[in-house]
């Protein structure tokens, strides 16, 4: 994970000491440990109580490895610089988000927010943080929206919807052989999006779209939903949401007599889906998710024994590689910083605005690819994978 060579730094005081700090009123903790350096924060934002909590928590732990692994880097080491992890419960919820971006900002020493995952959240939030002079890195927030508002410190490591709807329509009609499909969204600024681009590429492929529904991401009773559903006998039904209410619908489309597979985007790969859906019933549904499978990355075999090591009884969720790396670009952002400014000027505006420019500079390779950004501050990696339920577990679909 080497930096280059540092030329500036402050020498490292031997006695630690822990930081705790917490979001007031957010649900919030804090991870890592400081020192009586240079202590410099990240602030990780993410549904943790609500919405999709599975994937949020997975947040938390993907950047919290990356926290541990750069404290123990020789380049934080020689720069007297140790990283904490402030955890902000956003909920899931644009108010909530906002207000958990507003304390984040509130904290002089905190640098950067690896979040959110809702680009709900995200496109508010940020507005927040460019306030700020704070660098902000998605790992998940797939809506185009969210970096075309022309932001400088705004940035994902995750593609983007009009990436993968497109790519899921193709996949629709070239591999699983799909002419008529019913679409539904959740009403989020990421649903909607995604159903949007899928819809639109499915019709220019040729498949005719039956029916389009918007919902809300609150929403458990789908009942009328599928009658109207079952009317139109689809051979799918596209789902634009994540999936602790796209789970319910496949549930009671299958209990209504909808035999028919359901596909959604990246909100739908986890294993929750499964469980909130019912194995049986999930059985052959279809979830497109951004990057490649962990299995056939360089490091994916090794950031799968790190996480097995630290969370025995944990599963790694759809953007726990993903948060490591886009908390990993933060601090190495943060270090090329320190050397420009020196790092006890890192949390000053200066300090703000050189990690900014860093990480709109990032060549990095990490758990999940080669990461950098174009002049928006999306990544360059554009790869999407198809998934399907089989056997009660999501696995790459293979003809």
């Amino acid at each position: 994970m080497s930096m280059g060579k540092v030329t500036k730094y402050l020498s490292v005081v031997a006695v630690l000491a822990a930081v705790a700090f917490s979001v007031t009123g957010c649900g919030s903790s804090t991870t890592g440990t400081g020192t009586a350096g240079v202590t410099v924060k990240i602030g990780i934002g993410a549904p943790l109580t609500q919405g999709a909590t599975a994937l949020g928590q997975g947040m938390v732990r993907g950047a919290t490895l990356a926290i541990d692994d750069m404290n123990k880097s020789p380049e934080a080491t020689k720069l007297g610089i140790t990283f904490v992890g402030v955890q902000g419960d956003d909920q899931g919820d644009p108010k909530r988000g906002v207000t958990v971006a507003n304390q984040f900002v509130g904290d002089p020493a905190l640098v950067g927010v690896m979040g959110h995952l809702n680009s709900g959240v995200s496109i508010p939030g940020s507005a927040v943080y460019n306030r700020a002079n704070v660098v902000m890195v998605s790992p998940a927030s797939t809506n185009p929206q969210l970096t075309l508002a022309g932001l400088k410190n705004v940035f994902r490591v995750c593609t983007i919807d009009s990436v993968q709807g497109p790519a899921a329509a193709d996949d629709a009609v070239a591999d699983l052989g799909k002419k008529a499909v019913f679409v539904v969204d959740d009403g989020t600024p990421y649903g909607v999006g995604l159903a949007d681009e899928f819809g639109k590429e499915f019709e220019a492929k040729g498949g005719k779209l039956l029916g389009r529904e918007k919902t809300s991401d609150k929403d458990s009773d789908f009942k009328a939903l599928v009658t109207k559903i079952k009317a139109t006998n689809p051979d799918m039904v596209y789902y634009g949401g994540v999936y602790n209410a796209g789970a319910l619908l496949s549930k009671q489309m299958k209990e209504g007599g909808v035999k028919v597979p359901m596909m959604g985007g990246d909100g739908l790969y986890d294993g929750e889906y499964i469980k909130l859906a019912g194995a049986a019933n999930a059985e052959g549904d279809f979830a497109t998710s951004v990057g490649l499978p962990l299995a056939q990355l360089p490091d994916g075999a090794k950031f799968t024994a790190a996480f097995k090591a630290k969370y025995p009884d944990a599963e790694i969720a759809a953007y726990d590689a993903y948060s490591y790396d886009a908390a990993m670009v933060i601090m190495k952002g943060v270090l090329v910083a320190a050397d420009k400014v020196t790092a006890a000027k890192v949390t000053s505006t200066e300090g703000k605005q050189a990690i900014i420019a860093a990480v709109a500079a990032t060549n990095y390779t990490g758990i999940t690819g080669a990461i950098a950004f174009d002049d928006k501050g999306d990544t360059t990696n554009k790869a999407i994978t198809l998934y399907t339920v089989k056997a009660g577990a999501w696995i790459p679909w293979t003809k």
